[in-house]
């Protein structure tokens, strides 16, 4: 049987004895702002009223308000747009200034962009657009109305009428540039940081919305207007709010776009081509329902808890930072004290996690595992844990403090070993690929970075240190669990008290 995710995560591991010295080229470095040449942008509202809800009590609910909102206009989009992806901070180099982002990317290199296909706003024209994070404002790569062209490519159940929607994708040399053939992980986990964001925001706004990963990929990046060699669409979200505007355009527009357009994809004057990512983001295509049910994980990956205990459904403690500033705020921060954690406000964190999940077409959460390690909660053994998400429950599977081996496992980076707690996000790499084929590898992936960004806000709002961490040697993290010979750590996320609330970060 192939195994295109076994594959492609096995190729690309680190190994101790293994590793060659890499050196960044300074003068190739990627742009991380995508433009369009001669294309008119149009700036969106920044001053605009924002949410006032707490981050917690929005995890409560798993979709929108219960009486969504019922029109959307350009002041709603720009809102949605700022909650979910905005510059937060800057940082002088000696060749110019970096500006940080609101979601987390691994080494601060961004390859997700966003486009918005709409019809119907009041105060936009029918169309596709490309969303500048620079200038926070949006560029109309196509007019007319799309969403026959959207429905058509999207795959699976019924979708939802939709005059609005967003769609994610990642720019291969933006991460690759660093990581190689190990980027493909890191584009991955980076739209999902992005698209938990975007999810969020639209909850926040009272819009219903679906997820969307399964979709005719050259379709919708034709669509796009992408050059496949080095963009693709990973994920999309369908809005299903009638807009301001009542009068639908008669047709859909869907014809070549110029090469300038295709050409913005390309973000250095020399860009490495990748194999190994060519190979396992084409395996998967074309979507292939899963030949089982969804499989109950928890069951497969070698780690036996004896005994569960569910998880209190307890108040945030203390004072938190409402949603908005918590997204505003996110850094990695990882100046960790070695404090314990009060056992309160873990459970907050757990109860964040396990918040139940918005509609989807694909039972995608299944391909992921979450659990943790333990050294510095208060009133809770340290060890190794896994967390059972739909039963809000965890079950302690080994006992002992192994942050400080995990922090040698993660490429030695001894700060880890100060956090509270490390989460780890593991699927079994065998079922993934006998239940949903190559596809299966985006699923768990993007969840892992969808789980990882609920950990930075909730961080971030509880004035805590968050910080992800997708290198590591992969066998020695096996080996220190004890997984099953199939299962793989994916993700690993560091938790805790820190010295103080600093401006940079990834």
């Amino acid at each position: 049987m192939d195994q295109p995710a076994w594959k492609y995560h096995s190729t690309t591991s680190y190994d101790r004895s293994k590793m060659g010295g890499h050196f960044l080229d300074w003068e190739n470095q990627p742009d991380l702002f995508k433009t369009y040449a001669n294309r008119e942008l149009l700036e969106m509202p920044k001053e605009i009223p924002l949410p006032k809800e707490d981050l917690f009590t929005l995890y409560d609910h798993p979709s929108a308000k219960e009486t969504p909102k019922a029109t959307m206009d350009l002041a709603d989009l720009s809102r949605i747009l700022l909650l979910t992806y905005t510059l937060t901070s800057q940082a002088r180099h000696s060749n110019g200034t970096f500006y940080y982002r609101s979601a987390a990317s691994a080494g601060a290199l961004y390859p997700t962009e966003i486009y918005v296909a709409s019809e119907g706003m009041l105060d936009l024209t029918p169309g596709l657009y490309h969303f500048s994070i620079a200038r926070h404002g949006l560029t109309r790569l196509r007019n007319g109305c799309l969403s026959s062209v959207v429905e058509s490519a999207i795959i699976g159940t019924e979708t939802l009428p939709s005059p609005l929607s967003f769609f994610l994708t990642a720019i291969f040399f933006r991460s690759a540039w660093k990581y190689r053939a190990r980027a493909y992980r890191y584009h991955l986990l980076d739209t999902g940081h992005v698209l938990e964001n975007l999810i969020l925001s639209l909850k926040a706004g009272g819009f219903p919305f679906e997820i969307r990963f399964d979709f005719d990929d050259r379709q919708i990046n034709y669509m796009l207007g992408l050059d496949e060699t080095s963009e693709v669409a990973l994920a999309a979200i369908q809005v299903g709010v009638p807009l301001s505007n009542i009068e639908q355009p008669g047709r859909d527009v869907f014809q070549d776009l110029p090469e300038v357009v295709k050409s913005a994809s390309r973000v250095a004057s020399r860009e490495t081509d990748y194999p190994e990512i060519r190979a396992i983001h084409m395996a998967g295509y074309i979507p292939t329902p899963p030949e089982t049910t969804s499989p109950d994980m928890l069951k497969t990956l070698g780690l036996e808890p004896k005994t569960w205990e569910s998880i209190p459904l307890e108040s945030c403690p203390g004072e938190t930072t409402p949603y908005p500033g918590a997204v505003f705020r996110r850094r990695s921060r990882r100046n960790f004290i070695g404090e314990p954690m009060p056992l309160s406000v873990f459970h907050s964190i757990l109860n964040v996690l396990c918040a139940k999940e918005p509609v989807t077409q694909t039972s995608y959460d299944h391909s992921l595992c979450l659990g943790f390690l333990t050294g510095q909660i208060e009133s809770l053994d340290s060890g190794l844990y896994l967390l059972d998400r739909e039963g809000g429950a965890i079950g302690l599977v080994r006992p002992g403090n192994f942050l400080d081996q995990m922090s040698h496992a993660c490429l030695d980076q001894g700060w880890l070993a100060g956090a509270a707690l490390h989460f780890l996000f593991i699927t079994d790499m065998e079922v993934l690929d006998r239940t949903w084929g190559a596809r299966g590898y985006r699923y768990a992936m993007m969840m892992a970075g969808r789980m990882g960004e609920r950990l930075y806000l909730a961080a971030s709002s509880l004035g805590l240190g968050c910080c992800g961490i997708g290198a590591f040697y992969d066998r020695e993290v096996v080996e220190l669990l004890n997984l099953s010979s199939g299962s793989r750590v994916l993700y690993v996320v560091a938790v805790g008290p820190v010295k103080a609330l600093r401006g940079k970060g990834s």
